[in-house]
């Protein structure tokens, strides 16, 4: 999905939740004052935004961006950057975000931003974090939710959303169900061309498209006392029907109809449980188990007058994960951690091609691959001093994976990683942050198995002989404080990569063949800076400016040519801002969403794609309180009807030695679309 924010139906995921009462403004309700890395925001600072669940308050966070961690195998490592009462969720394929919505407005107390580190706080290797803390107890509290969103080309997607929870006496079960329907720019309407390499037109085209679909989602959660300390149980059932339908239209010099047809299936169930017991009061233990499968069975189906072909891919993946955590506050300066997990993965794989009928033997078509994980860690903060915090932590991990069927072959991987952080608080509204870390990837299972788009013309092998790519990453950042609210970040990172991951040739019996492979060594280099603006002070109350802007710059050795150039599908720049402004007055917020343009570009052993996207997706948005428990949300998303431009220069053969084919260039618009949503809140 390429656009960013794209409000659909779907965009329920993105209903607020909850209500917040009548309560002060954000000037009449400020936050603490930065003590010891940790700043307060009351839940009353950001009623002014109307704000109903906790995902929307920190949209609101000055010097805060949501990062909602990575997808990985594992549990240690890939958290993201919010808490809830000082814990990482368990799920792990609930959306950070999502499991933020979920939590109503009315049920928080505070939002704790957390600068660099604190004892008793696991950082998720995060040099800031938030932490949202809520009420205790609590009665029955719900929502409901209707949306549609209203397509340029006439489709209409509509959504609907359930929500419920409560308990009393330390016993909370909650509970969701959702679906709707959405659509993304992956499907989009415009012209095309061929162009030969002496740079004269040979083809001319339309071309026409639709990308939509239907998700469903149940979760529950159940938590009790239970031998001294607390149980929790989360579940949580996908669904996700895609599809993908493109005509293209030759139209120059003769006419003929190219057809794809994409449907993409895929259900995913999860069942996580945590104990927590306190020994002592200032010992910890923390027991996770998690158990997740994900079913996926693609097909694409591509028709032209000279050709005909048909790709499958059959996936079965598990997961089973075990983690014991033992926390120790040696003192109100020094907390340590130590704790250890294991995991266990499974990957079963068909894929099939078929091109004029005939079957096609694909590098890695069938595996089987199994993966144990062990890793064993300590970690530690320390505050030395008021305004300096020290943390430090050494990470031990060690798995095997074993691959049967296509390709066979056992390996076994070993890495430490260290890390070191440290914080100084050099001035009341002055911090400076610096990290050291050995950060080892993980091997991406989607990588092992073959892959193909027909309408592109491209099909890849598996490559299941990968090692994962490591990097030593050392980062500074500065974060000055400004007019109460106002925040400046500026971070410089810059990675030495080993192994990286890219693409590269694999040549077989039955040709060359475009592959996922470990191409040696590399550099990438990161500024970012992160802005948070009141506007009051220039005479907009209850307005602000917040965005964010990274520039990163990347090299490696092109496999293929031997020349340098940058890492695949890394974009060199992205940017976001957003104004909004609360108007208590007219119960009111309004403001609009700009995600700026971006490129990135794909190097294969026989082509070069770029993927451009050159100006702003703008997104004005306005939310009314019809009544206190009823809420109207409205957006005009793609203002500007953004484009997207996909360039693909191909060659007769290995770029080191072929031609210029061809590039086949492609100027696609989505056009606009209208959201809207009804919200209403019920309960205590």
């Amino acid at each position: 999905m390429l656009v960013p924010a794209m409000a659909s139906a779907l965009a329920l995921t993105a209903a607020a939740q909850g209500q917040a009462p009548a309560q002060p403004t954000a000037a009449e309700a400020p936050p603490s004052a930065p003590s010891e890395g940790v700043i307060s925001y009351p839940a009353a600072y950001f009623a002014g935004a109307q704000a109903g669940n906790a995902w929307e308050m920190l949209l609101r966070l000055p010097g805060f961006a949501l990062d909602t961690g990575d997808t990985i195998r594992g549990f240690e490592g890939g958290g993201g950057n919010a808490l809830v009462d000082g814990q990482r969720p368990t799920s792990k394929t609930d959306p950070l975000d999502e499991l933020l919505r979920r939590i109503p407005a009315a049920r928080i107390e505070r939002i704790d931003l957390i600068r660099g580190g604190a004892p008793g706080i696991d950082m998720q290797g995060k040099t800031v974090v938030a932490n949202v803390v809520r009420k205790p107890g609590g009665g029955l509290r719900g929502l409901a939710a209707i949306a549609n969103n209203a397509i340029y080309d006439g489709r209409n997607h509509h959504g609907v959303r359930l929500e419920l929870s409560g308990g009393k006496d330390g016993r909370n079960w909650e509970g969701s169900a959702r679906y709707g329907y959405g659509a993304d720019d992956g499907g989009d309407d415009g012209p095309g061309v061929k162009i030969g390499p002496n740079g004269a037109i040979t083809e001319r085209s339309r071309i026409e498209s639709e990308s939509d679909g239907l998700q469903k989602t149940l979760t529950g959660a159940y938590e009790q006392p239970l031998l001294g300390g607390k149980a929790r149980i989360d579940g949580r059932m996908f669904w996700d029907h895609w599809k993908f339908e493109e005509d293209r239209q030759i139209t120059d010099p003769v006419f003929e109809l190219h057809t794809t047809d994409d449907v993409y299936l895929r259900k995913d169930t999860e069942l996580g449980g945590r104990f927590t017991r306190s020994f002592g009061p200032r010992t910890d233990l923390e027991v996770i188990g998690i158990r997740q499968t994900r079913d996926q069975d693609i097909t694409s189906a591509f028709a032209s007058p000279a050709e005909t072909g048909r790709f499958n891919l059959l996936r079965e993946s598990s997961e089973t994960i075990g983690r014991a955590v033992v926390k120790r506050q040696a003192s109100p300066a020094l907390s340590l951690e130590i704790g250890g997990e294991g995991a266990f993965n499974k990957l079963d794989s068909r894929t099939h091609l078929t091109l004029g009928g005939v079957e096609v033997a694909l590098p890695a078509a069938n595996v089987t691959v199994e993966e144990t994980r062990n890793e064993i860690f300590a970690k530690g903060t320390w505050r030395p001093a008021q305004a300096v915090t020290l943390e430090a932590s050494l990470r031990y991990e060690s798995s095997s994976i074993s691959s049967a069927g296509d390709v066979r072959l056992e390996k076994s991987l070993h890495f430490a990683k260290p890390r070191l952080a440290a914080t100084w608080q050099a001035l009341p509204d002055t911090q400076l942050r610096l990290r050291v870390e050995r950060v080892v990837g993980q091997l991406d299972f989607d990588d092992f198995v073959a892959d193909s788009s027909l309408n592109k013309g491209t099909v890849t092998a598996g490559n299941p002989d990968l090692n994962p790519e490591q990097a030593w990453v050392t980062e500074a950042a500065v974060e000055q404080r400004f007019w109460t609210d106002g925040v400046i970040v500026v971070t410089y990172r810059r990675s030495a990569l080993d192994d990286v991951i890219d693409r590269a040739p694999i040549f077989t019996s039955a040709g060359v063949f475009d592959a996922p492979s470990n191409i040696g060594a590399g550099t990438k280099d990161e500024l970012i800076v992160n802005l948070t603006v009141p506007l009051s002070r220039l005479g907009l109350r209850g307005a602000q400016i917040k965005g964010e802007a990274t520039r990163r710059w990347s090299e490696v050795t092109d496999p293929t040519t031997g020349r340098a150039r940058e890492i695949s599908n890394l974009r060199p720049l992205e940017w976001e801002a957003t104004f909004s402004q609360d108007l208590p007055r007219w119960k009111a917020t309004w403001g609009i969403d700009v995600f700026g343009g971006w490129r990135e570009t794909s190097y294969q052993f026989d082509r070069v794609a770029t993927v451009k996207l050159e100006s702003a997706w703008v997104k004005p948005f306005v939310e009314i309180r019809l009544q206190p428990d009823l809420m109207l949300r409205m957006e005009l998303n793609n203002l500007v009807e953004r484009g997207i431009r996909t360039t693909r220069d191909i060659y007769a053969g290995p770029r080191d030695i072929s031609p210029l084919a061809f590039t086949d260039d492609r100027d696609l618009t989505f056009g606009r679309t209208f959201y809207v949503r009804l919200r209403k809140t019920f309960g205590a």
